[in-house]
């Protein structure tokens, strides 16, 4: 996938944390490579929709890696404004609503200058990335699923679908988690109902 919503500013900063990242696993034996990287949270939507810029980068790996210690990156926006965007060393995407399959059916971002044979950035699909987001009924987490539904990259019945699959693999409160499911699903379905001629 192409980055052509994001903003470019917003491109660089991550691009070189991932850079940074990448820099170290160069030297790992190629048996080993490629080290993916899945994003997730305010920064998969930025790449999808290029709304809301996030100050964090949500990202787990398909290995346990170390972690360089910079990775914290200022820029200015396009407004000239000062930005820091830093890679969350405390994210887990174990704590989210996750689908068993979100990993295999991420979506490759091609970023200049960092070589996927070494370091593939993935992004969440749109479809787990409003999955993963439901688990945390915040007000931005539901700005996020209907800007994803406003740019037609989700749809409320395969959305319903995905999040009920991966529901199978928890166990706990579930109650909860299904009301966020309506809820979720309710949002979508409304900007499905307002684009309609």
């Amino acid at each position: 996938m192409r980055s052509e919503n994001a903003r470019p500013e917003y491109i660089a900063a991550f691009t070189e944390i991932a850079a940074r990242i990448a820099e170290p696993l160069s030297a790992l034996p190629k048996r080993m490579l490629p080290i993916r990287m899945y994003v997730a949270g305010g920064a998969a939507l930025h790449f999808y929709t290029g709304e809301r810029t996030s100050r964090d980068v949500d990202a787990s790996f398909s290995h346990r890696i170390l972690l360089p210690e910079d990775l914290d990156v200022s820029y200015r926006d396009a407004d000239g404004a000062a930005r820091l965007l830093y890679f969350d060393r405390q994210y887990n995407d174990s704590f989210a609503l996750m689908h068993e399959d979100a990993r295999e059916d991420s979506v490759p971002l091609r970023l200049e200058g960092i070589d996927p044979a070494i370091l593939e950035v993935r992004l969440l699909s749109p479809t787990d990335l409003a999955v993963s987001k439901i688990s945390r009924p915040s007000s931005q987490e539901r700005q996020d699923i209907e800007a994803l539904a406003r740019h037609k990259l989700v749809r409320a019945a395969p959305l319903r679908r995905r999040a009920e699959e991966a529901l199978t693999a928890y166990v706990g409160n579930l109650e909860t988690f299904r009301k966020s499911i309506d809820i979720a699903c309710r949002i979508v379905a409304d900007v499905e109902k307002r684009k309609k001629p």
